[in-house]
């Protein structure tokens, strides 16, 4: 018979692989991160709220991002995280507070549930039939900037979003827009 024939270059590409499959495992990791750091970047909360806003058709302006009102959800969202409840910080901005899951849906759930609110808010009237001040203050016409933050419960699984707005929303007996007839 034939003698066995070592094959060397398989041998050096088997110890390649283990040092290069752990590398594609750490850069798909870092990619996964990366897309679940960008669901709750600066990025994704304009794209949200401007699409929002666009949506009414109404003609409100975008907002713009401030890095100000930024730290402060943050630092608000932070606090409240701490005690893992949400109550209103009674600050000088408009404020959305969401809590739900976790990770980088938190701040897709916390506009899908703003926007919910629409249903419950009557323009003809400048009434909630229900809760609507959230959705209110998304789209109110004179607010300009905005600035959120993210912080996960360290007791359990609940993820809390802060957005805070100026100039504020939701003032006396004005409506968010105005439709001209």
């Amino acid at each position: 018979g034939r003698p066995i024939r070592r094959d060397t270059n398989m041998a050096s590409r088997m110890s390649l692989t283990t040092p290069t499959m752990g590398l594609a495992a750490l850069v798909m990791s870092l990619a996964i991160l990366h897309v679940g750091l960008a669901q709750n970047s600066p990025v994704q909360y304009l794209r949200l709220h401007n699409a929002a806003r666009h949506a009414e058709g109404v003609g409100l302006g975008p907002l713009k991002w401030n890095d100000a009102l930024a730290e402060y959800a943050q630092d608000y969202a932070e606090q409240l995280a701490k005690i893992c409840t949400i109550e209103h910080s009674h600050g000088p901005y408009g404020e959305n507070l969401y809590m739900g899951m976790t990770g980088p849906m938190a701040v897709e759930n916390a506009m899908q549930m703003w926007m919910r609110e629409k249903s419950d808010y009557d323009y003809d009237t400048n009434s909630c039939r229900r809760v609507c001040g959230h959705y209110t203050q998304l789209v109110w016409r004179d607010t300009k900037r905005v600035g959120c933050g993210y912080a996960e419960c360290r007791h359990n699984s609940a993820g809390i979003v802060v957005c805070s707005y100026d100039p504020p929303g939701n003032m006396g007996d004005e409506r968010p827009y105005l439709i001209s007839t």
